[in-house]
């Protein structure tokens, strides 16, 4: 089974930009969407279906903002929507789809780029998504958690790991936090199969970012300690242009 994540920063955007071709012809089994930014009625549904997907969308309350979603060519047993933390849930960032014992979740961790309150707010999210997540792997403990984490883990990750050194995305408080996530029973799929630097998955808009390959590793498809055996092959897409991110696949059987 290939799952793959995908940042699409705007749904109805990426489409415009050949996203359904692309789906088309890379025909992955799930795809985990963040950053949609619409609503459902808002988005093509029928295309999706007409290339075989059952589709999910859990946007954010406010419009043109956040919101993940999830493609599947396999129809899961069941969907839970959110969190069932208010303040998470308000802004449309996770989803779970069970498939037998494994569950797939496409997440959106919050940017802290706009200052320091949306910082706060995203270093408490990540403690609370830890606990959430933790408290879920008691019953489901075949877990792969692929999204935007909006973290850079390690230097090898990041063009620039001086200058950047303090900035939102790569500062020590959420890189340690990484550590422990990653500490506390899961697998950074990419880097459990590449080792080497320079493989990216968001580029800035400015200064020919992408061209020059000055990037940063901030989309992760994670995979509980258990399914460990069962992963096959990980690679990043960066021939993917619907986005300044691109696409991260996991090959794993299910």
């Amino acid at each position: 089974m290939n799952i793959i994540t995908y940042n699409v920063n705007g749904i109805r955007a990426a489409i415009s930009k050949g996203f359904i071709e692309w789906l088309q012809a890379t025909a992955p089994d799930i795809v985990c969407l963040q950053e949609i930014k619409a609503q459902p009625d808002q988005i093509p549904i029928v295309e999706f279906e007409a290339l075989g997907y059952h589709t999910y969308w859990f946007p954010a309350e406010k419009k043109g903002y956040s919101g993940v979603g999830i493609l599947s060519k396999t129809e899961p047993d069941k969907v839970v929507y959110g969190m069932g933390i208010d303040k998470y849930d308000f802004e449309g960032r996770f989803l779970r789809a069970d498939y037998g014992d494994k569950s797939v979740i496409s997440v959106y961790h919050p940017s802290g780029t706009t200052g320091d309150e949306r910082q706060a707010f995203k270093m408490q999210w990540l403690a609370d998504f830890q606990n959430y997540i933790l408290e879920l792997k008691k019953t489901r403990p075949n877990l792969v958690i692929s999204g935007d984490y909006n973290i850079c883990h390690r230097a090898i990750d990041i063009h620039d790991p001086v200058r950047n050194a303090t900035s939102s995305g790569f500062l020590p408080e959420e890189r340690e936090w990484m550590s422990g996530f990653l500490n506390s029973g899961f697998i950074d799929s990419f880097r459990y199969f590449v080792k080497d630097p320079h493989h990216y998955t968001w580029w800035s808009y400015r200064a020919g970012a992408r061209s020059r390959n000055l990037g940063w590793r901030i989309d992760y498809n994670m995979v509980s300690d258990e399914l460990e055996k069962n992963m096959k092959r990980a690679v990043i897409l960066p021939m993917a242009v619907h986005s300044d991110h691109c696409p991260s696949l996991l090959e794993i059987e299910f």
